[in-house]
């Protein structure tokens, strides 16, 4: 991921997935992917996340400056969406030991 802001966007829509559907290994592998892109290569700390109807509000700091960002719900969401109007393709595969 080139930009913060990409990286962010990417954690933000498979968190939104994550949290709404726990039991889903394939999201949560995926989210611990863009943590580590996001905490390792973007150095970013202290992610807050909140919502109002319109958005999205993710705070962290990055160079020991708290910064803040926004994006629209339905973009953060439309994975989520998708996911839930066709369950059937989006069936979860528990890991194996």
């Amino acid at each position: 991921m080139r930009s913060v802001q990409d990286a962010l966007y990417n954690w933000l829509t498979i968190k939104v997935v994550c949290d709404a559907r726990p039991e889903d290994t394939a999201a949560q592998e995926t989210l611990e992917l863009f943590d580590d892109i996001i905490t390792n290569e973007h150095k970013l700390s202290d992610i807050e996340v909140t919502t109002d109807e319109m958005m999205y509000y993710v705070s962290y700091v990055h160079d020991g400056e708290m910064k803040k960002t926004r994006f629209p719900r339905d973009l953060i969401e439309v994975m989520l969406n998708q996911i839930n109007q066709e369950p059937d393709k989006y069936c979860n595969f528990p890991f194996e030991d």
